[in-house]
């Protein structure tokens, strides 16, 4: 399972909420890799351009992982630009046998100051997500940082008063359940035991009405 995202300030929210949902599912059994927005500081993405090595090294990540987590922070209630621009450059998977995100699971995470910015933001991430053939979890965590803070250690508080908010912590866990059920129930296997949803075995011809 492979994080890509967050925000290059250091302690972000976005980047704790990434961390707690792929250490959610490293407990549930994945092995996880983590790429923070510090590491896909990658120039503008253009076509037939010379990857960076950083690029290679993540796109080679997303190729041979089962599911995928995306986190943003809210710009002005859209996804921030880095992490837009490494999306773009899921383009390079294009002629892949599994293209771009195609029967990988997907988590999304969107963090903002305030509710609209958070949904708004959540709600790009899913259409750029369907634009890869990726398939969105059914559950995507929205956070409001104006009202929920989440420590270094991923555990989230309420804003100002510092209690544990359950419904934060709880979204955590669904999200990495969701992934991991996900990834060993449909992603295709090595030894071709399983398949994503659409993407199962051709009938034979004898079967064919």
């Amino acid at each position: 399972m492979v994080g890509i995202g967050g925000s290059a300030d250091p302690g972000s929210q976005s980047d704790r909420a990434l961390r707690a949902v792929l250490t959610a599912a490293e407990g549930r059994g994945a092995q996880v890799r983590v790429f923070p927005a510090a590491t896909l500081d990658f120039p503008s993405y253009r076509s037939g351009a010379p990857l960076p090595a950083a690029a290679g090294d993540y796109l080679e990540a997303v190729r041979t992982a089962d599911a995928v987590v995306i986190a943003s922070p809210g710009y002005h209630g859209t996804l921030s630009g880095l992490v837009k621009n490494a999306l773009d450059y899921l383009e390079e998977l294009r002629t892949d046998t599994r293209p771009y995100l195609d029967g990988r699971a997907v988590g999304l995470i969107a963090v903002a100051l305030g509710h609209q910015a958070a949904i708004g933001t959540l709600s790009t991430l899913r259409q750029v997500t369907h634009a890869l053939r990726g398939w969105p979890t059914p559950f995507g965590l929205a956070v409001n940082s104006s009202q929920v803070h989440i420590d270094g250690d991923g555990r989230a508080r309420t804003a100002p008063d510092g209690l544990d908010d359950p419904a934060t912590a709880g979204g955590v866990e669904l999200l990495a359940g969701q992934l991991v059920d996900f990834a060993t129930r449909w992603t295709r296997d090595p030894s071709g035991g399983g398949s994503a949803p659409g993407r199962g075995a051709e009938p034979d011809a004898d079967e064919l009405g």
